[in-house]
């Protein structure tokens, strides 16, 4: 579980994050939704720690990361794995070195052990076959789970997606949704995603924070967010009229 408490984040004289309270429960897909520019990969960075808050509390089962050391950061980090919006892949290495990556810098594994554990999270995600393969000779589709392999390596306890259907077409896109989600759950992870997709938040949107200029503007989930009546957020969520006739018939 991740706990924010009072969060604020400026830059100069801009105030980019605004009193954010808020937890992400573990087992749960937890989305933070929200246009261009309202916050939300900001939210995301200062998380992971590429940012350091303004003010405010971030708590890790408990453990406040702001107020840690770098060592004891560092520490931490290792109980993270993380999905970027591109797969973010090493062109030079194999599928299976790509997955092993982590485990050869982190972990206290033999060579024999790390190659089953890569083998096995590469398993995990239907890719064993393609282990001798390197990442131009996959489809995106292939390249996010290969990624999804390397994030769950080091059996994280958190997990962080940045737009992880990014560049997808929409089969291939509720697929990694469903893998993310199954995994959350299966390891119990606390998993946070910044997404876009409204496929995404109707689909596996366990709790869902929606971010606006800043301010945490909505709270709630998959089951809640159609019926809202938050005119903000039910702008950001219906933009087209096509989307707005279709609220009308599920309401």
């Amino acid at each position: 579980m991740i706990e924010i408490q009072s969060l604020y984040k400026s830059f100069g004289d801009k105030d980019v994050l605004k009193d954010i309270n808020t937890t992400f429960k573990e087992g749960q897909t937890n989305l933070i939704i929200g246009q261009s520019g309202s916050g939300k990969t900001v939210l995301m960075k200062c998380i992971v720690g590429l940012f350091v808050p303004t003010s405010g509390k971030i708590l890790y089962d408990g453990r406040d990361f702001v107020a840690m050391n770098k060592k004891e950061q560092a520490m931490l980090r290792r109980e993270m794995g993380m999905i970027f919006q591109s797969a973010a892949l090493f062109d030079s290495m194999t599928v299976l070195e790509n997955v092993m990556f982590p485990l050869d810098m982190f972990s206290s594994m033999n060579l024999k052990e790390r190659k089953a554990r890569a083998q096995q999270c590469l398993d995990r995600v239907n890719l064993v076959d393609a282990q001798k393969k390197y990442p131009n000779e996959l489809s995106g589709g292939m390249q996010k789970r290969v990624a999804i392999a390397r994030a769950i390596a080091l059996n994280p306890k958190y997990l962080f997606c940045d737009e992880p259907n990014s560049g997808l077409d929409p089969k291939t896109s509720l697929v990694i949704d469903a893998l993310i989600h199954d995994i959350t759950v299966e390891f119990n992870m606390t998993t946070i995603m910044n997404t876009h997709d409204m496929n995404s938040v109707m689909g596996i949107g366990d709790s869902i924070i929606f971010i606006k200029e800043g301010h945490q503007e909505w709270t709630g989930d998959k089951t809640q967010v159609a019926c809202s009546d938050n005119q903000a957020l039910t702008d950001f969520i219906f933009a087209s009229d096509l989307l707005k006739k279709a609220r009308q018939a599920f309401v």
